[in-house]
């Protein structure tokens, strides 16, 4: 068997030794296990998380509400126990996802489901993703290079939001969050879709979690699993082929947070799949009634 990257000739002219070549084993043995050990770490709470929601998907809240508080508390014993500061990103992040369920399992309790429900499950979550924003030193894209930019990303947003919310229609056949297309209660949609929905899910899922996962695992690895988690945790429209989709949507934000890390862009691309998607579409239909 070839030595891999040392061809014989160099290992005979000398330039290579073989204490040097055993060294160098060894240190590729040390990176694969702890790769390995890297994707154990973050692979038991992503697994746990997805095991939750599925419980979700069949109906089973009661259990899932369990196994949320459960993972809650396992990852806030891990977070004070664990000597890794990398480890304990990766778990802060995390945290918050099951804070998320957990505040949103408490909502339907007090009131139906409506648009301004919205602001009662995410605007509990804001305060601790903005403190971990800070906490964990996010890197952005500069504000002189955002606004130099807008031009672009605000017509790209609406455009991008608008082809993938008729996609998603198509899919899971949303109903209207708002009476009429009236300003007001456009407005009002924008509002909490753009500036609270939206930016509180991207700074979770892409500003804190991707950006933790892509440190500890590198850029493919974070895309993917914030992506999935994005993914999994639309289990309460109970279809697969939403999970699915927002799965795709996920990454395809993740690898523009990647390429830019710009905040604004994907909060505006979510915010305006969100408005088409529960205000616009459904008193349209497909194509904007023009189809």
């Amino acid at each position: 068997m070839a030595i891999p990257d040392f061809p014989h000739s160099e290992l005979e002219a000398g330039k290579v030794s073989l204490p040097e070549l055993g060294e160098m084993f060894k240190m590729r043995t040390e990176e694969k296990t702890g790769f390995l050990k890297k994707i154990f770490y973050a692979g038991i709470p992503v697994i746990a998380i997805t095991f939750a929601e599925l419980l979700i998907f069949g109906g089973r809240l009661k259990e899932a509400s369990i196994a949320y508080t459960l993972l809650l508390l396992a990852l806030s014993f891990s977070i004070v126990v664990t000597k890794k500061y990398e480890i304990r990103k990766v778990y802060q992040a995390l945290l918050l996802l099951t804070i998320f369920r957990l505040v949103n399992f408490s909502m339907p309790i007090f009131f139906d489901i409506n648009i301004y429900s919205f602001i009662f499950v995410y605007a509990p979550l804001a305060i601790p993703a903005m403190i971990a924003t800070i906490h964990q030193r996010v890197v952005y894209e500069k504000k002189r290079d955002t606004l130099r930019r807008i031009w672009i990303y605000l017509p790209f947003s609406v455009l991008t939001g608008l082809a993938f919310a008729e996609a998603e229609y198509i899919l899971i056949g949303t109903r209207e969050l708002i009476p009429d297309l009236s300003l007001e209660n456009l407005l009002i949609l924008i509002v909490i879709m753009v500036f609270i929905v939206g930016l509180v899910e991207e700074l979770v899922f892409r500003s804190i979690l991707q950006t933790r996962m892509e440190e500890f695992l590198g850029p493919a690895g974070g895309i993917f699993l914030s992506s999935l988690l994005f993914g999994v945790m639309h289990s309460n429209y109970g279809t697969p082929y939403e999970m699915a989709y927002t799965f795709l949507v996920g990454g395809f934000l993740g690898y523009l947070f990647y390429r830019t890390r710009s905040l604004p862009l994907v909060i505006m691309i979510h915010g305006s799949i969100n408005v088409f998607l529960f205000g616009i579409i459904p008193h349209l239909g497909p194509g904007l009634g023009l189809l």
